[in-house]
């Protein structure tokens, strides 16, 4: 079993940047395919980005490409979300999570969760 925790969200004005970071437990972080998730209010969760094992190749969903990057750092267990160029719609609940597979973009292919850091972009 695994268990991640988020942190870095936090209020930030339109444009700004923040990082994300998500750290797991355990010994097997590096047998995990790492994404990160978002929820908005009344909106289904949506696919932001994911990470390869060795974080040697990655994939964004087409609303934060050229804004967002995702790594990771295997030996610190942790995943990393750099966000730049906030904007007001990118408020979410944030969420990281595990999957066996590459390349997968739906909730029901991540196996592990945590329990969300929330980000707001004000404008």
């Amino acid at each position: 079993q695994v268990q991640l925790v988020e942190s870095g969200g936090g209020l930030v004005q339109a444009g700004d940047s923040l990082r994300l970071s998500c750290t797991a437990s355990g010994r097997t972080f590096r047998n995990y395919v790492m994404g990160w998730f978002r929820q908005a209010p009344g909106k289904e969760r949506e696919f932001v980005a994911a990470i390869d094992w060795n974080g040697d190749s990655t994939y964004y969903g087409d609303s934060v490409k050229g804004r967002f990057t995702i790594s990771r750092d295997n030996a610190k267990n942790t995943v990393y979300l750099q966000m730049n160029s906030l904007k007001p719609e990118d408020t979410a609940d944030y969420y990281c999570a595990t999957s066996k597979k590459y390349y997968y973009t739906a909730t029901t292919k991540f196996d592990y969760w945590g329990q969300g850091t929330q980000v707001t972009v004000s404008s």
